[in-house]
């Protein structure tokens, strides 16, 4: 049975590489220095985020309902597994005062966004 190659050593959590390839039909072996994609790099949690995010097309709310998590954790993963792929985030504007406070309570789950629009109204 095949095994993936694991993208991070399990001792130090340095990159890995492949050194052997070896053809499951014909035997060839080739050794050498290879570098793994960067997809082969993301955690399985990730792997498994992105899978979802592709089956639903890029779809939040058809992956809120897949996972059973709320917007602010899917967009948490997807930032994740960005900034794993080596896509840097654009800085948020600072927002001030009560706008803050809901827009930090719509992030940490606390109120759902049909809350926060209506707080955002008062």
């Amino acid at each position: 049975m095949a095994r993936e190659a694991m993208g991070k050593c399990p001792v130090c959590g340095s990159e890995t590489e492949v050194t052997r390839i070896t053809c499951n039909s014909c035997d060839t072996v080739i050794e050498g220095h290879f570098s793994l994609c960067k997809f082969c790099k993301l955690t399985n949690d990730q792997r498994t985020f992105l899978d979802v995010f592709i089956k639903c097309r890029g779809n939040i709310k058809e992956v809120e309902k897949e996972l059973g998590v709320s917007y602010p954790t899917v967009k948490n993963k997807l930032e994740d597994v960005a900034s794993a792929l080596g896509h840097k985030s654009e800085p948020v504007p600072e927002v001030p005062g009560k706008r803050k406070e809901i827009l930090d309570k719509l992030n940490a789950g606390e109120i759902s966004v049909e809350e926060a629009l209506s707080q955002m109204k008062e």
